[in-house]
């Protein structure tokens, strides 16, 4: 199947190679139990993936648990198995993130839970977690802890005490200084026992004869309490049934594309090398494509300029802490830029790194140079291997420096050449990806990015529909496809499904032309799938009013309350204020005798005059209920406070060197472990984002504003390179305020009467009859404020 005009030479020789050593140290029965696996998902229309060192081998591949062909990459199957090694290989399979328990529970039900059970990781605290108990344990308030533990970055393992001196806390009290010693002592203790991602156990006898295990939280599993380095030391075989979200995405885009426009692909069967892919790419257009999307990739795609699917092979592998670590990624682009010419000391290593440019990228290189140039067997170019995975964690690669510089020296290098190439290797102990691996992830790139391409409206829909999932929330998906001309309708009550959907446009002649993306319930905070059906399977020929809803579905009021601050009763002529005004009398379920009265035309209600709701209000409101709003960005309502900062849109036409202020959301931080306490930012603005650079020293001198604002200036000197542009700040202003006053800054102040203590409408309580002497601030989530 996988190869219907013949089998090439080539992997012929490689399949016996690799059948040869299965048969040897006995693996079939691992090999045919991960193929049943794959089977399985496949009859269940489950999409899935090989990746990892399996992708090494020919026979993964024939078997269909990979997807990258062997002849598109150089094999090493040593990388995956190994005679000397003797370990159980270890192949790791992603599936639908929302259909991956269907396989779990098959293996569950095929060899029973006696016989599997998911392996256990042990969890061990961080610098949030030790806080937060420390502080409990010892008294301090739950705002004190929330505000010392927020100073920390993510998941670091480090306690500042500054920070606490910078939140205004004395350090010198004493139950204070306690928490913060203890908690630093804590660091690193294990805190509980937990399940591993993926990892399951299948024995031949019984598993609790064996190991100790136990039930889960979660229904219908079992652990067993042993973490993945006791069962490797064991012997024990396991597979990692692991979860990934853009399988779920493309295959909710390739049925939306065989449902809408008749055509039956996949991931397989895909256009290949298509220009218009790479020219996207090439721009970093690249919101929501699997890999390549976070701010390192989207700042090194315009650089690297991937013209072949190699060419992403090498974009995923080399921003990555390894490489970057091991000093490759500059010497490879300046040689693929042709500033600095390819340098190869004999032709053995020619045939290594040629197709890297003489730079070692990939694990399966360093494992290559090892043989050719020092010597190495391949038994023991996998021991190399084995150090560089765990040089950072148990520190044993320093052992073959020496016979690796001087295996080198006497095949003829330099020595300068040699401890050059035994620094590269050191890289990798810092995460570095084997080339197989990468290759199954391009894969995965460049089926993303197809569909972003040629149809954007799919790809955002399906997108929509996988959440949670990648770097960016809804607001910035839909606001990408509106860039790409998608137009996008809100949830309505009578067309909206629980998933977002595309439906003809208004001059549309056909379901396949003019689509556009109708939002779905899923969007609407508070509302549960199972409360979403009951509305749609209640909807008839659709719903006129609110009360016609309750009455057919019989919906508490809590959940008709969620559905009015979605705003779906618009598209029926009912604003938010109107349709909540006429469900706040409403009990949680219909009373025969009112519902007579309503049919019989019956109003008991008076009518009512409802102050309309400001634009600042109506934003305010959707994002709190729906994570975006289609009326307009914040920053548009916001702009008079910051007039003196440059629209990101405008950020590429201001020269290099320049010192430019931008103002805008703060959709993500990240600080790679690679970039020596450096936070990354990305802002967002009503035209566009700004990408921000803080350096350590001004992170100290900001620390708060980087960490906690929502709305931030930032005044900095803007540096360019091709298209890709940055501002290095130096000045960090908090705005924050400004969104909690949204509506207030908007003009919805509105007093009913002379006295001036007269309630403000306020979205607190969108019917304006709260009595409040001012407007109470509206929280904003991490990369989207509500």
């Amino acid at each position: 199947n996988r190869y219907p005009v013949g089998v090439p030479d080539k992997v012929k020789a490689q399949i016996k190679h690799e059948l040869t050593l299965i048969d040897e140290l006995n693996y079939a029965p691992y090999f045919l139990t991960v193929h049943d696996l794959v089977r399985f998902a496949q009859s269940r229309d489950i999409f899935c993936q090989g990746r990892g060192s399996a992708a090494n081998s020919a026979v993964c591949y024939c078997l269909g648990v990979t997807a990258v062909d062997p002849t598109r990459i150089n094999l090493l199957f040593e990388r995956f198995v190994s005679t000397e090694r003797r370990e159980p290989p270890d192949i790791d399979v992603d599936f639908e993130h929302e259909r991956r328990e269907e396989v779990i529970q098959y293996v569950y039900k095929k060899y029973g839970r006696e016989r599997a059970g998911m392996t256990a990781t042990v969890n061990c605290y961080r610098s949030r977690g030790a806080i937060r108990e420390v502080g409990k344990t010892l008294g301090l308030s739950q705002d004190t802890m929330s505000a010392i533990a927020g100073h920390a970055w993510g998941s670091s393992n480090k306690i500042d005490k500054s920070a606490a001196n910078e939140l205004g806390f004395d350090c010198s009290d004493s139950r204070l200084q306690q928490v913060l010693d203890l908690a630093g002592e804590l660091i690193g203790f294990p805190r509980h026992l937990s399940q591993h991602v993926g990892g399951l156990i299948i024995t031949r006898g019984r598993l609790d004869e064996v190991v100790p295990i136990e039930n889960t939280a979660m229904v219908d599993r079992t652990v067993v309490e042993w973490d993945k380095n006791d069962l490797k030391a064991l012997g024990m075989l396991k597979i990692d049934v692991l979860a990934l979200g853009m399988l779920t995405c493309l295959h909710k885009g390739f049925d939306l594309i065989r449902y809408h426009y008749g055509r039956d692909l996949d991931h397989a069967t895909v256009p290949s090398e298509d220009p218009a892919v790479y020219a996207m790419l090439q721009k970093a257009d690249s919101i929501g494509v699997f890999q390549v999307e976070s701010r390192a990739q989207m700042s090194f795609l315009p650089r690297m300029k991937p013209k072949t699917f190699y060419d992403l092979v090498i974009e995923v592998a080399i921003v990555r802490p390894g490489p970057i670590q091991g000093g490759m990624v500059h010497p490879y682009l300046r040689r693929r830029n042709g500033e600095e010419k390819e340098n190869y000391p004999s032709e053995e290593l020619r045939k290594v790194l040629q197709r890297t440019l003489g730079v070692p990228l990939f694990q399966e290189q360093a494992m290559q140079i090892a043989i050719v140039g020092a010597g190495f067997t391949p038994a023991e170019s996998d021991r190399l291997r084995c150090a560089m995975a765990t040089f950072r964690r148990l520190g044993t690669l320093h052992t073959f420096r020496t016979k690796f510089i001087d295996g080198m020296i006497t095949h003829g290098y330099e020595y300068e050449f040699a401890e050059r190439c035994f620094r590269q290797i050191e890289g990798f102990g810092d995460y570095g990806f084997p080339e197989s691996h990468a290759a199954s992830f391009a894969l995965l790139v460049y089926v993303s990015a197809w569909m972003k391409c040629h149809y954007p409206a799919v790809f955002a829909c399906a997108l929509l529909n996988s959440q949670p999932m990648g770097f960016y929330a809804p607001a910035q998906i839909v606001r990408d496809a509106y860039k790409h001309g998608v137009e996008i309708r809100p949830p309505c009550i009578n067309h909206s499904t629980w998933d977002c959907t595309l439906e003809p446009g208004d001059n549309s002649e056909g379901p396949a032309d003019g689509l556009v993306l109708r939002l779905g319930l899923r969007q609407i905070k508070s509302l549960s799938e199972i409360d979403a059906k009951q509305v749609i399977d209640c909807r008839g020929n659709g719903y006129t009013d609110p009360i016609t809803m309750w009455q057919r579905t019989g919906l508490s009021r809590k959940v008709l309350e969620a559905m009015v601050r979605g705003d779906v009763f618009h598209t029926i002529g009912f604003s938010r204020r109107e349709a909540l005004w006429a469900i706040r009398g409403l009990s949680d379920a219909p009373l025969p005798l009112f519902t007579v009265a309503s049919e019989e035309g019956h109003n008991v209600e008076p009518e009512v005059n409802l102050p309309e709701m400001s634009l600042g209000e109506q934003v305010v409101e959707d994002y709190s209920s729906l994570r975006l709003s289609l009326r307009c960005h914040p920053l548009t309502l916001l702009r008079n406070h910051c007039e003196e900062a440059i629209r990101a849109c405008r950020l590429v036409e201001i020269e290099n060197g320049e010192r430019v202020s931008v103002c805008g959301l703060v959709l993500v931080r990240q600080r790679p472990g690679t970039a020596k306490g450096v936070i990354f930012m990305t802002l967002e603005d009503e035209t566009g984002v700004a990408n921000v650079i803080v350096w350590r020293n001004t992170f100290e001198r900001f620390r708060r504003i980087v960490l906690t604002t929502r709305l931030v200036k930032v005044t900095g000197e803007l540096q360019r390179q091709g298209i890709v542009v940055h501002v290095i700040a130096d000045q960090l202003e908090d705005l924050s305020h400004l969104l909690d006053n949204l509506g207030m800054e908007n003009g919805f102040v509105s007093h009913s009467g002379p006295d001036d203590e007269a309630p403000t409408p306020s979205l607190l309580d969108p019917l304006g009859r709260q009595s409040r002497t001012r407007c109470q601030p509206i929280r904003f989530q991490s990369r989207n404020f509500h």
